[in-house]
């Protein structure tokens, strides 16, 4: 489901600069969500996305900028920005020695629920996540993948506008990964729920309506998918080679490109990729061990930005 640009802001982050001692783990991060919006923060460990994360779901103080969720500001009115708030987080809160319904209902009575108001609650979010026919059920029996419907379904109990998740699928099979992201758009297209997902995984990313490319504090791209691939404005040339450095000098030198070197490789994108590879390949058959094309990826996306692979000089952040 696309989100129209018209779509009213559900969440708004001006200017965020957050540290910790001496180091930065955001650098005056811009950005906002639609209202209605699958939103996806992508980048890996280090890059910024947790304490974002943090940041919105007012777990720490906002040291400079501003955020805001439908209206509410995260430092000077919290309480309303936790009201409209669903969170899930990484590590599992679950109590996997109750039943689903045990789970749910200590939950809801966390958020106040009580009688006719927390059962109907309960109703609603085991139908929304398909465990209807799993309520009786003891945690401890579920799979991955239903635990973490679980644990979806205890922060919609209060029927929040907002739902924040950060790395759902962590430890998740394939099968299980696709489930719950068929339970995500459902979500958001029959319940109208906003959703803010951190994630470090290239296909999850894909899923989103628009997202972010956070490395090392910073947005280095914003954008849907598809406007991110194609910025590229063509396909993608790896070489491998003994030597990036020297080659990518001659390449350089000899074809009028900019190749990236990486620890392994060079890359480069090129409106005529295919020709220029059988150039390549032509005038450089000894130096290169292996070279191949692909479309480009949201992976080389975030090569081309920052001039590194996605898991290089990863930090915790």
């Amino acid at each position: 489901m696309s989100v129209p640009p018209a779509a009213s802001p559900a969440l708004q982050v001006e200017g965020v600069t957050h540290r910790f001692g001496d180091r930065t783990a955001l650098d005056a991060v811009s950005l906002t969500v639609a209202t209605g919006e699958i939103f996806g923060l992508l980048g890996p460990n280090g890059g910024g996305k947790t304490t974002l994360f943090r940041l919105v779901a007012t777990l720490l103080p906002v040291q400079q900028g501003t955020i805001r969720l439908f209206d509410a500001d995260a430092t000077t009115d919290p309480a309303t920005v936790r009201r409209q708030l669903g969170v899930t987080f990484q590590s599992p809160s679950v109590d996997g020695k109750l039943t689903v319904v045990e789970n749910l209902t200590h939950q809801g009575q966390l958020y106040g629920l009580s009688g006719r108001l927390l059962s109907t609650g309960i109703e609603r979010v085991l139908a929304a996540l398909g465990l209807t026919d799993r309520r009786r059920d003891l945690v401890d029996t579920l799979s991955g993948g239903l635990k973490r419907r679980v644990e979806i379904a205890k922060s919609l109990l209060h029927s929040p506008r907002f739902l924040l998740l950060d790395e759902p699928s962590t430890g998740l099979d394939p099968g299980a990964r696709f489930d719950l992201w068929e339970v995500l758009t459902r979500l958001q297209r029959e319940q109208g729920v906003t959703i803010l997902v951190t994630t470090h995984l290239m296909e999850e990313a894909e899923r989103c309506d628009r997202l972010a490319i956070l490395d090392r504090g910073r947005i280095v791209a914003s954008g849907t998918p598809a406007e991110l691939r194609q910025s590229l404005g063509g396909d993608c040339i790896t070489i491998h080679t003994a030597e990036p450095s020297q080659l990518a000098a001659r390449v350089q030198e000899q074809f009028h490109v900019t190749p990236r070197v990486l620890t392994d490789s060079i890359r480069l994108e090129h409106p005529a990729a295919l020709d220029l590879l059988r150039d390549l390949a032509a005038a450089f058959p000894q130096e290169i061990t292996s070279i191949s094309l692909s479309k480009p990826t949201l992976e080389d996306v975030f090569i081309e930005r920052t001039g590194h692979r996605f898991w290089d000089a990863e930090t915790h952040g």
